[in-house]
This record gives structure tokens, sequence and C-alpha cells, in this order.
């Protein structure tokens, strides 16, 4: 049975001369990975629908578990050409891609998240709004859909409500750590007062994108992504700051 939906391509791998794989998160269906026969060709059925970060109306048939689904019609919705303007929105851009590519499951639909990726592309590259604290909020944004959500109000590991002063934040804990919970934590990071409240406006959607605290908040969000993937994705030496 033919299926439709809207998505966002992030990801395409050539699979034979004429052939292509594509990984597209739609907000109907999730994320779906499929095969475009024909894909490569100058003159095909998909045009250029199948460009990374294109937002494409598709029509695909859903095999059987464990393989890929077929796709039959790809057409462009949106591009989004600012971004190529400015590498460091690209780059944000491309990180968008990768988290819901490869952070996760097929076939789990989370509508909030999808609207929340294109508003974050459609603001990427626009001269008002900085690449870090736009990308920063999608992440809140990303970690509280798959059910990860930063711990902010209470002390991570006592539950205790903290008040901003002398914390810290811990990627093994999920979020803030009270100064009492700090002892023998290697790997947590000192958090600043003006950080800590940041992360409370993104995780809130009250952050207007255009603030953030250096690169501080940037380092956390590093930690944790590297944390619960088990590896550093690829794109993090591209975002601008290292660990």
């Amino acid at each position: 049975m033919a299926e439709k939906a809207v998505g966002l391509v992030v990801r395409t791998t050539d699979w034979s001369e004429t052939s292509r794989i594509a990984t597209i998160w739609t907000r109907e269906l999730g994320k779906v990975r499929v095969l475009a026969k024909g894909g490569r060709r100058l003159k095909s059925n998909f045009e250029s629908a199948l460009d990374l970060l294109t937002l494409c109306s598709i029509v695909l048939l859903r095999k059987s578990s464990g393989t890929l689904d077929l796709l039959t019609e790809a057409q462009v919705v949106r591009r989004f050409p600012q971004l190529r303007r400015q590498l460091p929105a690209y780059y944000a851009a491309t990180y968008v891609a990768e988290l819901l590519g490869e952070g996760t499951e097929d076939y789990d639909p989370h509508p909030a998240l999808f609207d929340e990726a294109l508003r974050t592309l459609e603001a990427l590259g626009t001269a008002e709004v900085q690449p870090g604290p736009c990308l920063a909020r999608f992440e809140m944004v990303f970690w509280r859909e798959l059910g990860y959500g930063l711990v902010l109000e209470k002390c991570a590991a006592c539950e205790v409500p903290v008040s901003g002063q002398k914390l810290a934040f811990s990627a093994s804990h999920g979020g803030v750590l009270c100064g009492n919970c700090q002892a023998g934590q290697r790997q947590a990071r000192s958090l600043s007062t003006g950080a800590w409240q940041t992360l409370r406006d993104l995780s809130a959607a009250a952050d207007d994108g255009r603030k953030m605290e250096g690169g501080e908040i940037r380092l956390l969000l590093n930690d944790y992504v590297t944390y619960w993937w088990g590896r550093r994705p690829r794109l993090l030496p591209y975002l601008g700051i290292k660990a």
C-alpha cells in the first residue's frame, strides 16, 4: 500500500549506477530509508528532490522489516538556499540532519521535532540569527522529544531543587548537579548561572536564538550527545567549539 508523507532529506548514498538510497525524516512517519530506483539518472521521476536538506513530498511502498522501502515519487516542496551562503549555518544544518538521521529510530514520528527542524533550517543563515543558539534550541527539543530531556530545575542526582549557584553539568546524569553531588564527578563541567538560565530558556522555547553564553553551552551539548551515542558525531568538529 502506498503511503504519502512530507519529509526532509537527511542522508543519501549511491546504490548502483542508476539508483540511490535516501534517508528521509518525515512528519507523518518519522525516519524512513528508501530505495530510489533510477534516482541517479539526470532525468528521473525524482528530479533533484533527493538533494541533502531538501524538503520534499514523497510516496513510498513500505516493505517488510529490515529491508528498504521503495520510493515511487518525490517532489521538491522547499529548499533552503541561504544555508549555502554561510558556512557556519550550513554546518549547523548538516548537524541537524546527522542528529535526525542517526539519532532516531525508523518509523518513530515526532511531529514537534519535525516542525522544530524546519524552523531551525528556516532561521539558520538569516542575518539576525546566530547558528550556535539556534542549533542549541533544536537540540533541546531533540532530546526532549526522544525522552532524554535535560534535568535543569533540580539536581539530577539527589533531586533537590537548584538555584543556579555552584552548579555543574553531568552528561551521564542527564542534567545539573548541586554542589553536594559534584564530588567525585570527574566528567562534570562547571556551569555558570548565565548558561544555566539560557539552558532553561532554550528548554522552554523562550530563547530567541540570538544569544548564548559563549561556547559553554556548546561544550555541554557536545558532552551530552557523545555520552548517549557512545561516540562523537561527525559534524561536531565543524561547529566551532572544541572540547
